[in-house]
């Protein structure tokens, strides 16, 4: 161990040597007073302003802080459309936010930018084609490209079937005691296990209720690996990130096991091939050379990551806010009766119940803005542009922050208050509300987690009143906002 250790030390400051000589060599090439990059400091070598980002995630969760003080500083007021650089992780970034950069990103994806996730993710989703990895936008070239997932995931027909089968579980979840009157229920440990449930059954077909062991198996290291894997990137023993690296080669091999077993049992025709996600992609035929089961896995982990997470997150946030907004709560428990008292004793929901809940899902959409499970994403720029004024140069990431646009006062007036009412009619202004994103990367999983919340939604609100037990609780951001305690609630009966 020692000497393993001893090797991890060495390589780590190997590689601070190297990137700390690319970062002089770059900078160095655009130092030039000729190009007129964005205003804005690199900070150290390879750390770059790393701390003071992290600290704004941290500090009560509110990464918005990290744009809007340097946007205040540059520019002399918070002017959503700047543009500032700096340095994160070792990479050269553009921090860009507001309405004109949405408009830019979605216009422009593959011709002036391009989808970048930082190179240590790939550790958590790898490729067994070392050549593609994530960076090279694996999921653009193969499983984009024959549209199987974004198809499968947007076609009617197809989330029709989501709808009485997530309704399901949401009463057999309720019925098994995760949910009901009690004097503390931790409400983002409650929204975790539900849609990691539903994540499970949709995808894979496997019912937390009738094989535990499974479910249970794949949500502990599940967890792990969602806590870990976007901590400080420190592969070394004992650090979240080598956790979540250990717990990600975990889910993979047990989601292996059960590949290896769907392909035997569609071969036998035990298994429906439009059972689940997973049946599908099987029976699509797809090339191995293009998907093998080492990559299934890895896409099956991925479509767990953001099915789950995601939206656990959002569940969780409309408790607080119903909690502390009796009105509104008012209001989607009168919608939500309405369409249960049109159904039958024990009849399921379907599309078209889900099409009614109207001001349910502006509740939500009042979520996604304040608290959005993605606060940013990333692009590289595959070519020299200009930006506001401004040089981008090629190979340059683009930290792109959506979160800081939606609590922007110019495009949300009283930006910190809760108000569904912003999105009803037309909604607020183009390009201003992106939490799906938008253009050809818009989230082919926007509808599968409108029909997860809503859903559950109609299921609580209909049975249930709760009050939270700690009004000031303080948000946290790891990776993705969260109570710093879960939300504890106390819990009634209608």
């Amino acid at each position: 161990m020692e000497l393993y250790t001893l090797l991890s030390v060495f390589v780590l400051v190997v590689c601070i040597i190297i990137s700390t000589l690319l970062y002089y060599f770059q900078y160095q090439k655009h130092k030039d007073g000729t190009l007129n990059l964005p205003p804005g400091k690199m900070g150290l070598p390879w750390l770059g302003e790393s701390l003071d980002f992290l600290t704004a995630m941290r500090n009560g969760g509110k990464p918005e802080i990290f744009i809007f003080s340097r946007l205040a500083k540059y520019y002399g007021s918070e002017q959503l459309n700047g543009v500032f650089k700096t340095r994160l992780f070792g990479n050269n970034v553009v921090a860009m936010a507001g309405t004109t950069t949405n408009k830019l990103i979605f216009a422009n994806e593959n011709k002036l930018v391009t989808m970048w996730w930082p190179p240590f993710i790939n550790k958590a989703f790898p490729s067994s084609n070392k050549k593609l990895s994530i960076n090279e936008d694996f999921a653009k070239k193969k499983v984009r490209q024959m549209e199987i997932i974004p198809n499968f995931l947007r076609k009617t027909e197809w989330l029709k079937r989501y709808v009485p089968l997530m309704d399901d579980c949401t009463r057999r979840h309720i019925a098994a005691g995760a949910w009901g009157p009690s004097d503390r229920i931790e409400a983002y440990t409650v929204a975790k296990h539900y849609t990691f449930n539903v994540a499970c059954r949709v995808f894979m077909n496997i019912e937390a209720q009738d094989d535990p062991d499974t479910v249970a198996s794949l949500f502990d290291p599940f967890n792990v690996l969602l806590t870990g894997i976007l901590s400080f990137p420190i592969d070394l023993p004992g650090t979240k990130f080598n956790r979540a690296i250990k717990a990600s080669k975990k889910i993979r091999e047990k989601i292996g096991n059960i590949i290896k077993k769907r392909r035997m049992d569609m071969a036998e025709g035990k298994a429906a091939p439009t059972q689940d996600i997973l049946s599908h992609i099987l029976e699509s035929s797809i090339d191995p050379t293009y998907l093998n089961d080492f990559d299934l896995a890895s896409m099956i982990l991925g479509l767990l990551t953001a099915g789950q997470d995601t939206s656990s997150n959002i569940i969780t946030f409309i408790f607080k806010y119903l909690a502390e907004c009796p009105l509104v709560y008012e209001a989607v428990y009168k919608e939500q009766m309405e369409i249960a008292r049109a159904k039958e004793e024990g009849e399921l929901l379907n599309w078209e119940d889900i099409q009614k809940m109207k001001y349910s899902w502006c509740v939500a959409c009042e979520v996604l803005r304040l608290a959005p499970a993605v606060q940013a994403t990333y692009r590289v720029a595959i070519t020299d542009f200009m930006h506001n004024g401004f040089l981008i140069p090629k190979g340059w990431k683009i930290y792109w922050s959506t979160h800081s646009t939606h609590r922007s006062p110019e495009c949300f007036p009283e930006p910190e208050k809760f108000d569904p009412t912003r999105f009803e009619g037309q909604g607020p202004e183009p390009y201003s509300f992106v939490p799906f994103g938008g253009g050809p990367r818009m989230c082919p999983g926007k509808e599968y987690a409108r029909l997860t919340i809503l859903t559950f939604m109609h299921n609580i609100v209909t049975r249930f009143k709760w009050e939270t037990l700690l009004p000031d609780e303080k948000i946290i951001i790891s990776p993705i906002p969260r109570p710093e305690h879960n939300l504890p609630l106390r819990v009634f009966s209608h």
